[in-house]
């Protein structure tokens, strides 16, 4: 095996272990290296000849330090194989010479090497860092207290490097109530961001204005059908991109929450009393944002309203809330198996909220074995 292969090789299986390692460890093993091979080539035979091995050295210097480091390691080696050959007197002899040539095209090649990696690392660093500032601005996170509740949420986005997909949640206070938004992007992962974006934006413009929950509503739909329409590719569809949502009033003086479902899950209430789960499943749902929801006005057909009718359900003392995503409801295990929600939420049930929601969270990664199928969003909501 030439010198370049054996090089290339060990940078394949030790790249990965960069990070990992203690800096040092990539400087003192090659320097233990350079000073090794040629004391013991004194010692040994004449057939058996190590010097060929100092390319070791240098790669494992390439695969953990930089471009000044893997220079000053080449250097010292090329430096051992010519004291190598003194000692043996075979340095003007041909074969030494072929490795003495290789060794210098191998250190002149992962110094340039190392060169590019790192630049282009560096280039990932700040590609990342706007990518994550750019995500926080559209996904912000959820105070841990919103009046008399008691906030907790996780994000999971479908795609392993992202902060951010086709999910979506945000919460709004205006005096004497808590409002929350979760929502589902069709799609996921990052071409979904565009959408989400629409749909949070028009609900942090409109959420603090003192406005019923159905006017709140209706205005998220006039902007979701405007941007899905406005931000559509040439020759795509905007009637097929849609957005299920669930608005909800948290009133402070009320034991109870007001839900417009929008083509949602619906969400799960665990009982303090008696510890008892239940679905709240609206009586009139209406269709997912951007497909529109509306009827003829009384007054004439020429003229429309939106047609959102809340739900009112008890939202007692200790009472949990628990809004959530089809990533979650749609997780399926090996057998295909959908992840039963409600049965693991009233495990955790005594919980804090912050605690209970990484636990699920943790839970249905375990359940379907790692695979990111789709974005998920949850958020666990208690009244105190």
């Amino acid at each position: 095996m030439s010198a370049a292969m054996i090089a290339t090789s060990l940078v394949e299986t030790l790249r990965e272990r960069r990070r990992s390692a203690p800096g040092r460890l990539w400087l003192v093993v090659p320097l233990l290296l350079v000073v090794a091979i040629p004391v013991a080539d004194v010692f040994l035979p004449p057939d058996i000849h190590l010097a060929h091995l100092l390319v070791v050295a240098v790669a494992v210097t390439a695969v953990g330090t930089g471009p000044r480091a893997t220079g000053l390691i080449g250097v010292l080696a090329v430096l051992a194989l010519v004291l190598a050959g003194l000692e043996r007197r075979t340095l003007v002899t041909e074969s030494v010479l072929v490795e003495l040539a290789a060794l210098l095209a191998v250190c002149v090649f992962f110094v340039l090497f190392t060169r590019m990696r790192d630049r282009r690392e560096r280039e990932l660093v700040r590609a990342r860092s706007v990518s994550d500032a750019a995500q926080s601005v559209v996904l912000r996170p959820l105070p841990h207290r919103a009046g008399p509740v008691t906030l907790a949420s996780r994000y999971r986005s479908a795609e392993a490097d992202a902060t951010i997909g086709g999910d979506l949640y945000a919460a709004a206070r205006i005096p004497g109530v808590t409002r929350l938004l979760i929502g589902d992007v069709r799609g996921k992962g990052l071409p979904s961001i565009s959408d989400t974006a629409i749909v949070l934006g028009a609900f942090r413009a409109a959420a603090h204005r003192r406005i019923p929950l159905p006017e709140l509503v209706a205005y998220i739909e006039d902007a979701v059908r405007w941007g899905l329409a406005e931000f559509s590719e040439p020759g795509e569809d905007a009637a097929e991109r849609f957005v299920t949502a669930a608005v909800i009033d948290i009133p402070d003086d009320e034991p109870v929450i007001h839900l417009i479902s929008c083509g949602h899950p619906p969400p799960l209430l665990l009982g303090h009393r008696g510890k008892k789960v239940r679905s709240l499943t609206v009586p009139e749902p209406s269709p997912p944002l951007g497909l529109g929801a509306w009827a003829v006005d009384s007054n004439g057909a020429d003229r429309v309203r939106p047609c959102y009718v809340p739900a009112t359900f008890p939202f007692e003392h200790g009472d949990r809330l628990v809004l959530y995503t089809d990533g979650i409801s749609e997780a399926r295990n090996a057998e295909g198996d959908f992840y039963p929600l409600a049965e693991r939420a009233m495990v955790w049930a005594d919980e804090v909220p912050g605690s209970m929601v990484e636990r699920l969270a943790a839970d249905v990664g375990a359940y379907t074995g790692g695979r990111r199928d789709d974005d998920m969003a949850m958020i666990v909501v208690q009244r105190d």
